[in-house]
């Protein structure tokens, strides 16, 4: 993933390069943090590794409390921090067409299942639009390739862009067991050691899946009828 110019270069083992401090550190869409040896979160061990603890450090502790405060938060259109994240995400999907209202047939164009995208969001929260956004901000190239499926052999009915991000949240949520007060697989307890490294770990990591999401759909041939 190349940050300067927008878009998915790679995904795997981008960097050797971490930062090491003890608080989680808030830093810009840079994927550098996935290149130890983390390819597509998925950790490899030897036969002689000795087994892994899941216990936290104070450090990631902290960092795993302010993400579920984030995962913990729903979306309420009567806010108006939220009803100003979702006119921006339209307009960095469309910034060449005026919205019309939160409520509108326009956000069928971006793949929400009605003109609320509001009825959307109970699956995975504010935190999915956050998400959304993130993309949108830090790598609109390949934001605005899979919102314009411009890559690839497409099927004539797509997967609705908008409505999968909502789920590749939630899926991301449960895979890594964030709910939990410590996590209980090896995945979980690598992702958190990221998490106390980059604060953006979560929405770096969405966006990555995401565009794999995307390759899979391709390989698959699939259309509408597969989405599920």
């Amino acid at each position: 993933m190349d940050d300067r110019g927008g878009s998915f270069v790679a995904v795997r083992r981008i960097s050797q390069g971490l930062d090491r401090g003890n608080t989680c550190h808030s830093t810009s869409g840079s994927t550098a943090w996935l290149g130890r040896g983390l390819s597509c979160v998925c950790a490899q061990r030897r036969e002689s590794d000795a087994r892994p603890s899941f216990d936290l450090t104070p450090t990631q502790e902290e960092c795993l409390q302010r993400l579920q405060s984030r995962i913990d938060v729903p979306y309420d259109s009567s806010i108006l921090e939220h009803q100003e994240s979702l006119r921006a995400l339209w307009n960095a999907a469309f910034p060449e067409e005026e919205l019309r209202g939160l409520i509108s047939e326009q956000w069928k164009d971006m793949g929400w299942q009605g003109k609320d995208p509001s009825t959307d969001f109970r699956g995975g929260g504010y935190i999915s639009l956050e998400n959304l956004l993130f993309f949108a901000k830090n790598f609109p190239k390949s934001f605005q390739d899979l919102l314009r499926k411009q890559e690839g052999d497409r099927s004539v009915w797509e997967y609705p862009f908008a409505v999968a991000g909502v789920n590749i949240t939630f899926m991301l949520i449960q895979m890594l067991d964030l709910e939990a007060v410590k996590p209980r697989t090896l995945v979980g307890a690598t992702f958190l050691k990221f998490l106390a490294e980059n604060e953006s770990a979560f929405d770096l990591l969405y966006c990555i899946t995401f565009k794999l999401m995307d390759n899979q759909w391709l390989s698959m041939r699939a259309s509408y009828m597969d989405f599920n």
